[in-house]
């Protein structure tokens, strides 16, 4: 019998994705990709884009979505067995993908399409197209003997066990801790919710108390808002230290070497293939293509920034000392954060919470999308799904049209990787007969779920959080292009990847939304107008901490990709520790290993590129602006956004697509007053 993985599918079969039929068919399709490959370019003598680019492009695109069901199991559903298919697995696609840019044959093919008269007959993006595969297939070495492609393919190898080997670790030693309380008192100041919720997870746990873990919602939960400075701190250090060599699991799911490995291995890759450093590199991809724009470009930010950071944990201390705390620490900043607001805006995150039902979020998210785009986006019931949490949208255009179709899992859980994301599960493109393929992605975030004694509550952050990861979801369902290699956010620059997600953020501040997404889950009373005006009136409060806070995670990013020495070594904490002493307006613990959980840039797609968030801000920013000035929910102004920006994807230059829809290009203003900051 064919394995059941290798069928086309309308939805994904979740629960026939069994770890013994997946290497299996991830073996099969390979195969029949060298082989078609093979077919492709020994039976031509004249290569065009009917006979080359895109069937090559559908072969590829049948084992990206294998894949990327796959990743994502492991990622939300993780286990053994499904652990060991992934590691098994990581390796033949690793080799597959450098056999692929290492392929002279294939290499010398596309470039005759280039150089040919059939050329000048293909529409721009398919043009484009070929020029940045051309430009992909010398970044990845097809240029190198062999000698050095042999090495190029061992560190990729390796390169790929290391970080998911990172991320793994991470996960392990998020599960790993747990703390059990016996008391209640010992919870005090915590909401009911996360009390509840440590109640409920001893007793999943057959234990007595309240059990504590590393799962965001409860560490936040702890270091918010326990009055117990003593639990504070070991929470606090629990979490810094996670998979490293320091806290409560020194050395167990370590990932020092891994780090250091990492570091190594992308700058072998990079000066294998010409470039002094893996941040040169990197960059050839980007929006900024050289390194000094970049910290500059930090370095502008940090300056009108740091004074105002000062002078915000400065009042945080002298808060402080009101309480009886004469030596202000990282774990009790939160915790006096939140009562600083309180006392200044008459406004906390709990206040909030309780207006921000995660049902009626999504729904009025929904809404607001309507308003500005035209689109319905419809619940759709009776699918497959991976866990009894998920849920499955469909989206429709204007027209009624099904333009794109994505999964929500919201929960945090056991054996689930931490944060929030986007991840592609198939792409928009048109096939052979004219009909369009439906793109489908995953959009996974960790808050509370209900408890027994009320439904999904959203602090205001994780409100913002959900907008942002819409955004992304957004940019690759409402894509308008045929070919999958400029599909959505493929092809996008990562420094501009961010720019939907964080253009979405904006509507979370505006009373408009707020009439849509907000309804006390008790009294179903609207957000009322003066708690409303309150939480504008915080908004930025301590947003220079902020910003200085993503400043020093961007500068420690980049630099220790430029930075990087063989001779020296990584001098990953000696980087870090310089960054924060330039910047950090709040003295860090020696133990404190947040670059052991950064994954981001050791296990993501971030690394020397972190940057990218504040790049794209000022994009989001600046593009926020017009619709404050035609009107927040404005569908023209959407309309200009949809066809300028959501559905273009990586068709053109993301500059040219910004003054497409802005009229001039991005400049950093709107995002200084978003923020708070004078633009002067």
């Amino acid at each position: 019998m064919e394995n059941i993985l290798l069928q086309r599918y309308e939805l994904p079969n979740f629960s026939e994705l069994k770890p013994d039929k997946i290497e299996a068919a991830i073996d099969a399709i390979l195969a029949n990709n060298r082989s078609e490959l093979k077919h492709l370019l020994d039976d031509t003598t004249e290569y065009t884009w009917d006979n080359l680019i895109e069937p090559q492009a559908a072969n590829d695109e049948r084992l990206a979505e294998l894949w990327s069901l796959v990743s994502h199991m492991h990622t939300v559903v993780s286990n053994d067995a499904l652990r060991k298919v992934y590691h098994q697995c990581l390796s033949k696609l690793s080799d597959y993908d450098i056999e692929l840019s290492h392929n002279v044959h294939l290499f010398k093919a596309v470039k005759s399409i280039e150089s040919s008269k059939h050329y000048s007959q293909l529409d721009p993006i398919q043009q484009r197209i070929i020029k940045h595969e051309l430009r992909d297939f010398k970044l990845a070495g097809v240029d190198l003997n062999e000698q050095d492609k042999a090495s190029y393919k061992d560190i990729e190898n390796k390169l790929t066990q290391a970080t998911n080997q990172f991320e793994e670790n991470l996960m392990d030693a998020t599960d790993g801790w747990t703390k059990l309380v016996t008391s209640e008192s010992e919870l005090a100041g915590m909401p009911e919710y996360a009390i509840q919720k440590a109640l409920t997870v001893a007793q999943e746990k057959n234990k007595k108390g309240w059990l504590l873990t590393l799962e965001y919602p409860c560490y936040e939960a702890v270091v918010t808002y326990a009055n117990n400075r003593e639990l504070r701190r070991e929470m606090y250090t629990a979490y810094v230290t996670r998979a490293s060599e320091q806290g409560p699991q020194a050395g167990k799911w370590d990932n020092s070497k891994l780090m250091e490995d990492i570091l190594a291995y992308r700058h072998q890759q990079a000066q294998l293939v010409g470039f002094d450093n893996f941040a040169k590199y990197n960059l050839q991809t980007h929006m900024v293509k050289e390194p000094q724009e970049v910290l500059d470009f930090l370095q502008q930010l940090a300056t009108k920034t740091l004074s105002i950071a000062k002078q915000e944990i400065q009042a945080l201390r002298d808060f402080a000392k009101r309480d009886g705390i004469e030596d202000l620490q990282v774990w009790d900043t939160a915790y006096y954060s939140e009562k600083l607001c309180k006392q200044k805006y008459d406004i906390s995150t709990q206040m909030l919470r309780p207006y921000f039902q995660e049902h009626k979020v999504i729904a009025g998210m929904f809404a607001l999308v309507k308003q500005l785009y035209g689109i319905d986006i419809v619940e759709k019931t009776n699918v497959d799904i991976w866990h009894k949490d998920v849920k499955f949208y469909e989206v429709y255009d204007p027209q009624g049209n099904l333009q794109g179709q994505f999964y929500t899992d919201l929960y945090a859980r056991e054996h689930k990787r931490g944060g929030a994301w986007v991840s592609e599960c198939r792409y928009r493109r048109k096939l052979k007969d004219g009909k369009i393929q439906i793109p489908i992605s995953f959009l996974t975030c960790n808050f509370a779920g209900p408890s027994a004694n009320e439904p999904s509550l959203l602090t205001h952050e994780e409100v913002i959080t959900l907008f942002h990861e819409f955004g992304h979801c957004l940019h690759h369902v409402l894509s308008k292009m045929d070919y999958i290699e400029v599909s959505g956010m493929n092809d996008v620059p990562w420094d501009a990847v961010e720019f939907p997600s964080q253009f979405m953020e904006h509507y979370c501040w505006q009373k408009s939304v707020m009439d849509l997404i907000a309804e006390h889950y008790k009294t179903q009373q609207p957000l009322p107008d003066e708690l409303f005006q309150r939480m504008n009136a915080a908004k930025n409060f301590q947003a220079a901490l902020a910003m200085i806070r993503q400043i020093v995670l961007a500068l420690f990013d980049f630099r220790i990709y430029k930075e990087f020495d063989p001779q020296q070594g990584a001098r990953i904490q000696q980087i870090f520790d310089e960054v924060r002493s330039s910047y950090e307006v709040m003295p860090i613990p020696t133990f404190n290993r947040f670059q052991h959980s950064f994954s981001h840039i050791f296990a993501g797609g971030y690394a020397a590129g972190y940057y990218s968030y504040k790049w794209a801000e000022v994009l989001a920013s600046d593009a926020f602006s017009l619709f404050e000035e035609k009107g927040i929910t404005d569908q023209a102004t959407g309309l200009r956004f949809l066809h300028a920006i959501l559905e273009q994807g990586g068709s053109k230059d993301m500059l040219d697509l910004f003054v497409e829809f802005r009229g001039r290009k991005p400049e950093i203003d709107a995002l200084l007053r978003h923020s708070g900051l004078s633009a002067n």
